[in-house]
């Protein structure tokens, strides 16, 4: 099920874009009622940030910093990274944070928390309906909280590990070569094609190959700023040369 919050987030991703669907009322429904508050995410509030992020990776208001900066590290601790994710400490730590959301001083926060706390008590209800209460906290719950973590970390570091602030997306943005298990779990719907999507966010996840090839064939992007695999990537980034 941690895939699952992979291939819901990523289409949320999209939907934060305004790309899922080209009418906005679609898109946002889906993205909101659809994809975000069953991931325990407030799209719109993600939407803002990750405007951040695209205006100026690595930048002042960089709202995703604390997860890929200060790569490379050792692999020790990478490894103590990933058994917090794992464990579930970094699920429950960010989830206390949005339960402090009922009692925010923003009123659209407050209304959006208990959205999201409504769509969970519907598929809490529907397992209890099916007689399977248990498949709430084993199935959903408990994956979001560990498995989840560590794909999202794993992603992340591969995104933009090691790198930073520059007008060149070819210095903060990592290509990685797209290997079919990886797009099945780690990086579902072309998310993996980060770099790409950080030259134009406006092209939707179907393009982006599109968009890769007519980069390779202007000169922008080869393969010597891509890395073969995750693993090489990840392996870079715990002390070895970021390039392969």
């Amino acid at each position: 099920m941690g895939r699952t919050f992979a291939q819901y987030l990523s289409l949320m991703h999209e939907a934060a874009h305004r790309l899922l669907f080209a009418n906005k009322r679609a898109n946002d429904f889906t993205g909101r009622w659809l994809l975000g508050f069953p991931s325990w995410t407030n799209t719109d509030g993600y939407r803002r940030v990750h405007a951040a992020h695209h205006r100026e990776e690595f930048g002042p208001d960089e709202p995703d910093l604390a997860l890929y900066c200060g790569y490379p590290i050792t692999p020790a601790s990478f490894r103590r990274k990933l058994l917090r994710d794992a464990t579930g400490r970094t699920g429950l730590k960010l989830m206390a944070q949005f339960f402090a959301g009922a009692r925010s001083p923003l009123p659209i926060v407050r209304h959006t928390f208990w959205k999201i706390i409504a769509v969970q008590a519907v598929l809490l209800g529907a397992a209890v309906a099916s007689g399977q209460w248990w498949l709430y906290p084993c199935f959903w719950l408990a994956p979001y909280l560990t498995v989840w973590r560590v794909i999202n970390r794993l992603r992340s570091v591969a995104e933009h590990g090691g790198m930073g602030a520059s007008p060149d997306r070819r210095n903060t943005t990592h290509a990685v070569r797209q290997h079919l298990p990886a797009r099945c779990v780690l990086v579902p719907y072309r998310i993996g094609m980060h770099l790409p999507h950080h030259v134009d966010a406006g092209v939707p996840f179907r393009s982006l190959p599109r968009l890769d090839r007519a980069l390779r064939e202007a000169g922008y992007l080869d393969d010597t700023f891509e890395h073969p695999s995750y693993p090489a990537i990840w392996k870079a980034l715990q002390g070895f040369p970021l390039r392969p």
